[in-house]
């Protein structure tokens, strides 16, 4: 089943089926290209009926994320969706609440917000590297649920992603990022230090999901161990968040523009692309 694991009570990180992955190329191919499709779809729909989501996503060094993300939006409209890097906060940042930063970025109506890295940083990374104090991250869990609590209650859709590989996955990936000149731009050595903290995160995470996967935000999580699963796993479980409750296949033409197309389109046309003429109409000057 090419899909992410929704977190239910008692879920752990480390039991995940790590093991899934798909058949052959010519399968991740031929999947991938109707979720890119259906992609589209869900966009134009948020474009036209003025809706919002944010896509939150967060997952393992190495894991996969900004290549999910490529392959996703690959054959979307990029004035519609913005990708959102979210790394160390900027001097302007520091200071303040840390979801301050976060609400400079929420996605306008019609658009579509993808957070690579996001608020969870509070009760991650800054949990683990001693960043925030111990009460501030905490009290984080409740601001957290809180503000996205508020974000759907206002019509926002969220989704909330998680990428896991397994150590030594992680550790293969690094080496042939290394070894790689062009995956040069890819590490750092805070990826590396990062690693020395593995069960720290694990701890972090399962304390994570426990807190905030909500009824109104649950986290999913994605087995990336193989890259072809996840990158279909991840848009899969996109699709299906995003295009709950919409109405399929593109949009019907605006009152407005139909009354617009009787100028142009003789009757017989109007009917054959299932138009109704506007009431009233009167005569006028028909294309010869």
């Amino acid at each position: 089943m090419t899909s992410a694991v929704k977190v239910k009570p008692g879920f752990r990180l480390a039991e995940l089926d790590l093991e899934r992955r798909l058949a052959d190329e010519a399968s991740y191919q031929q999947k991938l290209r109707k979720l890119q499709i259906a992609m589209l779809e869900v966009e134009e729909i948020y474009r036209v009926e003025r809706r919002r989501a944010i896509i939150a996503l967060e997952g393992w060094d190495a894991s996969g994320k900004s290549g999910a993300v490529q392959r996703l939006i690959e054959k979307c409209d990029p004035r519609w969706i913005h990708v959102w890097s979210i790394g160390r906060p900027s001097p302007e940042e520091q200071g303040r609440h840390y979801l301050w930063r976060f609400w400079q970025r929420l996605p306008p109506p019609g658009q579509i917000a993808i957070f690579d890295r996001t608020w969870y940083g509070r009760v991650l990374v800054e949990r683990v590297e001693g960043l925030a104090r111990p009460k501030e991250w905490r009290r984080a869990y409740d601001e957290i649920n809180a503000f996205e609590k508020m974000l759907v209650d206002d019509g926002v859709r969220l989704v909330k992603l998680f990428l896991h590989i397994s150590d030594k996955e992680q550790l293969r990936r690094f080496r042939d990022r290394i070894a790689t000149p062009t995956k040069h731009w890819k590490m750092s050595a805070e990826d590396i230090r990062n690693r020395a903290h593995r069960r720290d995160y694990l701890s972090a995470l399962d304390d994570m999901f426990a807190r905030t996967s909500t009824g109104a935000a649950p986290w999913h999580v994605v087995p990336a161990e193989y890259k072809w699963f996840a990158r279909v796993a991840f848009a899969k479980t996109m699709v299906k968040a995003l295009g709950k409750g919409l109405s399929a296949g593109p949009p019907a033409l605006a009152p407005e523009v139909v009354k617009a197309a009787a100028e142009i389109l003789r009757p017989k046309e109007m009917a054959a692309l299932g138009l109704a003429e506007p009431e009233h109409a009167t005569e006028r000057v028909r294309p010869k």
